[in-house]
């Protein structure tokens, strides 16, 4: 008996360190992908709040899209795992994945890139100011051109976190961060011998920052002897129509699960425009810091996907089971962290991106409030994202997408809605909703994920 508890806790304690193996280059990627936006956004926050604002709006419009379109391509990534768990003519089996799922981001993303060189008359249309629809138009003009290789760049990047290997995603975000600092300061300030570009440079920043680390990736795939082997490049033309339909299955309910997360938070943005060009601000400060504590359980939960989709076609009841509940704790267990941070330093946080000046006093005070609510949900939104991970690890996405449409929308949404106008909180009160939608997502895909056995989402062995 003593000898089988000892091999069960080696187990887990082997878990914990391969899942960290896993998910810390991939954790360090998100922060340092994030980062490129954090990093916009305190150079427009230097032009005023208004053109912060702008360029708010302007990528509250693009949130959900691209979040539908990286969550379609998700898909690619529990396939490439299982796969290579399975071991059955891997190398041939993650090529087809690769390809087709290329072969998706580009359908994806060129309605997406018609519907954002038409943005100006949408964000009106949506009850916005009209120079603040002018200014997110100018902005998407540039940033626009980043969403090609965005998607191809989420594509390689889920092969390489298949094969384990994430350190190379790792590095070449890092490098990111430095390249669209220097193209930003640059091209929105008019520095280093470059025109000043102002709101556009911002965007057009973000495009070449892109462009290069998709480029960067690429090369070390093709490259790189444990990667080249797979041959992914090769015969790209050729049609694959069963393979392409299995990511859209898989894939279509991740896209839409995590599309209605990004545009409840779109929304959000837009119901603070209601109320006014400020609280645009104020929402878009709160949410770059929230989102940034949110990319490490987003890496926890991708890190799942992958250890529970190996242990998965593995047919490894045991492994599943250790390797989602390894992931959970330790998402859970930051967040608990970030949340203490949040309540303890709102201010202090806030005013990394405004200057603390008297003409700035209620931007800086409506964001501290915004992240005092956001301190409340942190737990529960990694929960959530880390839950979801897991979930797709068994290729389940269905249910969970039909969780997010009423956990976000109808609840989320619908009590932001309530509270912010009807109760008079105005953007407390729509992140008030926010965080109650977040609760009522992270207890059903939690519940859900207990229930797995039962519900037969195990393979048999």
């Amino acid at each position: 008996m003593q000898r089988a508890r000892t091999g069960d806790g080696n187990l887990w304690r082997a878990e914990a360190r391969s899942t960290l193996a896993l998910a810390w280059p991939l954790i360090l990627a998100n922060l340092t992908t994030q980062l490129i936006q954090a990093t916009d956004a305190i150079l427009l926050g230097r032009l005023g709040a208004m053109e912060l604002a702008a360029a708010a709006l302007a990528l509250s419009l693009t949130f959900a899209m691209t979040l539908f379109g990286f969550g379609v391509l998700t898909a690619s990534s529990p396939m490439m795992a299982s796969a290579l768990g399975a071991r059955f003519n891997a190398v041939r089996d993650v090529r087809r994945t690769f390809r087709q799922a290329v072969w998706a981001a580009m359908l994806i993303v060129a309605p997406i890139m018609l519907v954002l060189w038409f943005a100006e008359p949408i964000i009106v249309a949506l009850g916005q100011e009209k120079t603040l629809a002018e200014g997110a138009a100018i902005f998407l003009r540039g940033y626009m051109w980043a969403l090609p290789p965005w998607m191809l760049f989420q594509v390689m990047r889920n092969f390489v976190a298949a094969l384990e290997r994430p350190a190379w995603v790792l590095a070449i975000s890092g490098t990111g961060i430095a390249v669209n600092a220097i193209a930003g300061y640059a091209l929105i300030f008019g520095k280093l011998g470059m025109p000043e570009l102002g709101l556009f440079g911002g965007g057009l920043a973000s495009s070449i920052t892109w462009a290069a680390m998709t480029l960067a990736l690429a090369i070390v795939i093709v490259t790189d002897r444990q990667f080249r082997r797979f041959h992914l490049f090769g015969r790209f033309w050729r049609a694959d129509w069963r393979r392409f339909r299995q990511i859209f299955r898989l894939g279509l309910p991740i896209g839409l699960a995590m599309a209605f997360e990004g545009a409840v938070f779109s929304a959000a943005a837009y119901l603070m425009g209601l109320i006014d060009a400020v609280s645009v601000a104020a929402h878009q400060v709160a949410l770059q810091i929230a989102a940034t504590s949110f990319m490490v359980p987003l890496g926890l939960a991708q890190a799942a996907t992958v250890r529970v989709g190996l242990a998965y076609g593995r047919r490894d009841a045991g492994g599943i089971a250790r390797a989602g509940w390894t992931a959970l704790v330790m998402g859970i267990a930051f967040m608990a962290a970030m949340a203490l941070l949040m309540w303890a330093f709102p201010r202090e946080l806030v005013t990394l991106f405004f200057d603390d000046t008297s003409a700035n006093a209620r931007a800086i005070a409506l964001a501290s409030s915004f992240l005092l609510i956001a301190a409340l949900f942190q737990m529960v939104d990694g929960a959530q994202v880390v839950g979801a991970g897991m979930l797709r690890g068994l290729h389940d996405t269905r249910v969970p997408m039909i969780y997010a449409l009423i956990g976000y929308w109808i609840v989320g949404i619908g009590t932001g809605i309530w509270l912010g106008f009807g109760a008079d909180w105005e953007g407390q009160g729509i992140w008030a909703g926010l965080a109650t939608g977040l609760g009522f997502v992270a207890v059903l895909m939690i519940r859900r994920w207990s229930m797995r056995g039962a519900l037969g989402l195990v393979p048999k062995p």
